[in-house]
């Protein structure tokens, strides 16, 4: 299940006309890399539940055969968290009632996790509630601490938004009986669930991820620096297209324009002449550049006008 319904308040402006799990980085939704990493390792059914902007969600991933997928949605009118969510989802999750595990992971990552090994991790760990994938990060503090340790059976967490070492990530493996636990109505996976059942002595496992790529995009600043993260060549084993970067054959660009790399230049892009583009610079598709751009992100169909000022275009 891929969490998508938040309000995207912290993006201002850009959560008002797009929901955040759809913000363009290089061009692609940031969907379209959580379920091309999904895909990737075999997972193709697919969850997403929705409320702001459901509209654009839908329209352009529709059922998800395009990339590889099979996508249902659930709209949710009142927003009922991530625990919430992931409980009002049951039925789709476990449409049989074989109480087989799943994946939660937020939409809002790019996040190049080997989820196969996740999968064989959790099945090797026995009698759990989950395994939620922690990364151990300086701040850990501002991101809700997770303390790990390790005993015999391997790393699991003791106590969540307290002190320790690790961020949680947004993704966990866990199973439709336990969530199923939750109260009805809003909740959160961790406040209402985890939390207060480890604090009754029972297990959640841990996920140490060490490598890859992962970004959230919950402020502009974030959303800003995955674009230049990919863009640098920031590697991904599975990369929704194989060009993140360069210029698409079917861009116009004035014989008089400059480019300077690294870029993005979408299909059907217009660059006007005398125009420098770059360094760190992405023009989505059909979107048009009439004055030089550095270090900015021009939203599919927008103009970057003499006019205009700010290092996103939407």
């Amino acid at each position: 299940m891929l969490l998508c319904a938040g309000l995207s308040t912290r993006l201002g402006k850009l959560g008002a006309e797009r929901p955040k799990p759809m913000l363009p980085v290089c061009g692609i939704p940031i969907l379209a890399y959580g379920i091309a990493n999904l895909v990737a390792h075999g997972i193709r059914d697919i969850v997403i539940n929705t409320h702001h902007r459901a509209d654009v969600i839908r329209g352009e991933l529709g059922d998800g055969r395009h990339l590889g997928a099979r996508i249902q949605y659930l709209q949710e009118d009142v927003i009922l968290g991530t625990g919430g969510g992931l409980k009002h989802a049951l039925g789709l999750l476990d449409p049989d009632g074989h109480d087989e595990p799943f994946i939660s992971h937020n939409g809002k990552l790019i996040f190049d996790l080997d989820l196969t090994a996740l999968v064989d991790a959790y099945r090797r760990a026995g009698d759990i509630l989950g395994m939620m994938v922690v990364k151990a990060v300086p701040n850990a503090r501002e991101w809700g601490a997770v303390n790990v340790q390790h005993d015999a059976r391997g790393p699991h967490v003791t106590d969540i938004l307290g002190d320790g070492e690790h961020m949680f990530c947004g993704v966990h493996v866990t199973r439709p009986s336990v969530m199923a636990r939750l109260p009805d109505g809003e909740s959160d996976s961790i406040r209402q669930g985890y939390l207060p059942w480890l604090r009754a002595g029972e297990r959640v496992a841990a996920y140490e991820h060490t490598g890859g790529y992962f970004a959230e995009h919950s402020t502009p600043e974030r959303y800003l620096e995955s674009n230049w993260a990919l863009l640098d060549g920031q590697p991904l084993r599975h990369p929704p297209t194989r060009h993140l970067t360069g210029v698409d054959p079917t861009a116009r660009i004035s014989a008089s324009a400059n480019i300077v790399e690294p870029v993005k230049i979408c299909a059907g892009a217009i660059i006007g002449p005398g125009v420098t583009v770059g360094p760190y610079a992405v023009v989505g598709e059909g979107a048009r550049v009439e004055r030089s751009i550095t270090r900015t992100v021009v939203w599919a169909g927008a103009v970057a006008g003499v006019d205009d000022s700010g290092s996103i275009i939407t």
